[in-house]
């Protein structure tokens, strides 16, 4: 794994529903370094942890990331100026694993459907399920409909999209791609994990606090399967992304 620690130029940060903000950064070495499902950690002064944030998308000189205000180092960084210089570690971790001959469905909730934007670019005529709490935190169906997306939105609450959940879309057309990538809450990475078990591989993107993001602080332990028994991995070096079937979802 390569990776390091360099400035990058705040080029934009905007508010794109309730809480939640999109970077742009640039940096001309290390952007280039980037795969889908990685992550980075952003150092927020005079925080001490960096915040760990999944890259939402990426070319050779800029990276999009995606944030909701969770704390106080995310309203910092909601806050910072366009122009100025962020330290940030980067890429991280191991990514989503992509068969471009395989058609693909990406299952999102919440704030894990930035990583997904990425994940989606890299196929053709991609299966995408979104799931939100309600309409005002609904992000980036523009752009997932830009790639030629077979795209659905649900709600909890029924204000936009379907009302239910993205496990109720991904029955439905559970016969219509090959593998599924997935990332969000635990509880909707197991429920996705159960549909697809047996039937599907599915790839699950796991969001834990990665306290230092290069496997040093030990704070993102995951319980996953070792052949015939188990070990604890950490998420920041292992992951984020696993295959489902490795993962004890009930800790």
């Amino acid at each position: 794994m390569s990776y390091d620690t360099r400035l990058f130029k705040l080029l934009e940060n905007k508010r794109i529903a309730d809480g939640v903000f999109s970077w742009t950064v640039e940096n001309d070495e290390l952007c280039r370094l980037c795969e889908c499902g990685q992550f980075v950690n952003v150092k927020v002064p005079p925080r001490v942890l960096r915040r760990p944030i999944s890259i939402c998308d990426a070319d050779e000189n800029t990276l999009r990331l995606v944030f909701q205000v969770k704390g106080e180092g995310t309203r910092i960084m909601s806050e910072m100026k366009e122009g100025s210089e962020v330290e940030i570690l980067a890429p991280l971790g191991h990514g989503f694993e992509i068969d471009v001959s395989k058609r693909y469905c990406f299952v999102g909730g919440g704030i894990g459907v930035p990583p997904l934007l990425f994940a989606a670019k890299q196929t053709e005529n991609p299966l995408v399920i979104t799931g939100f709490r309600s309409k005002n935190l609904v992000i980036l169906q523009d752009e997932f409909s830009s790639i030629g997306s077979e795209l659905y939105l649900t709600t909890d609450d029924g204000s936009a999209g379907i009302h239910g959940f993205v496990t109720d879309v991904l029955k439905e057309h559970l016969d219509e791609f090959d593998e599924v990538c997935a990332c969000g809450p635990m509880p909707m990475l197991k429920a996705v994990a159960e549909v697809c078990k047996g039937k599907k591989r599915c790839q699950v993107s796991l969001e834990e606090r990665m306290g230092c993001g290069i496997g040093a602080c030990l704070v993102c332990s995951c319980k996953t399967k070792v052949g015939d028994d188990y070990a604890m991995t950490q998420v920041c070096r292992r992951g984020p992304v696993y295959d489902a079937e490795e993962v004890f979802f009930d800790g």
